[in-house]
């Protein structure tokens, strides 16, 4: 697996000093189409999901791993919205984020899509130490991945995490291009915390 150097505008400029993974992390919509991630390191990312914090340990995220070129991968991508797929493809993986809403009895889990939040963001902060970028999407068809993967009702999918190498932001289309290499900017601190001293 080949990385490619970011540019140092990527980088966070933040208002306090954070970890390396954290200052580093973006979402990049050009991958590498020809990067490979070797499995021991995507198992290591998904292992840093299982160990997120979540309410009583129940643990309610399950995830569907698609590599590039199997046909979970493909059907991952015709059920994703037409501006997605543009770019997605050139993910090494894609990993389908599910809450387990409710038990195998049908006791709620209230807080299981909260929970999947945590364990996508240690995926998130891991796949960043490794190397690798991931890029969260919404905009996906549910019902019809649903069905695809013959989900059991009480599981929900919430997002689709890419999962590879950065490739050359001038292989996407202008509008994304543009986006791409776009400064970062984030809200400042006190906008965010509504009482503190």
């Amino acid at each position: 697996m080949t990385l490619v150097s970011e540019p140092a505008s990527r980088r966070a400029d933040t208002s306090a000093p954070l970890i390396g993974a954290l200052v580093d992390r973006w979402s990049p919509r050009a991958f590498d189409p020809a990067a490979v991630i070797d499995p021991d390191v995507l198992r290591t990312v998904l292992e840093a999901a299982r160990w997120a914090p979540s309410a009583n340990n129940s643990q309610p995220w399950r995830f569907v791993v698609a590599r590039r070129g199997t046909s979970a991968f493909t059907a991952a991508h015709d059920a994703m919205a037409g501006f997605n797929q543009v770019w997605a493809d050139s993910a090494a993986a894609l990993v389908i984020n599910i809450a387990e809403i409710a038990d195998a009895d049908g006791n709620p889990h209230p807080w299981a899509r909260y929970d999947l939040g945590q364990a996508v963001a240690h995926l998130t902060v891991q796949a960043q130490h490794e190397g690798l970028h991931t890029h969260q999407m919404g905009g996906f068809d549910a019902a019809k991945l649903h069905e695809v993967f013959a989900l059991a009702p009480n599981l929900e999918i919430v997002s689709i995490t890419t999962i590879g190498v950065v490739g050359d932001a001038n292989a996407l289309p202008e509008v994304l291009r543009e986006r791409e290499v776009a400064p970062r900017l984030r809200k400042p601190l006190e906008e965010l915390v509504l009482l503190g001293e």
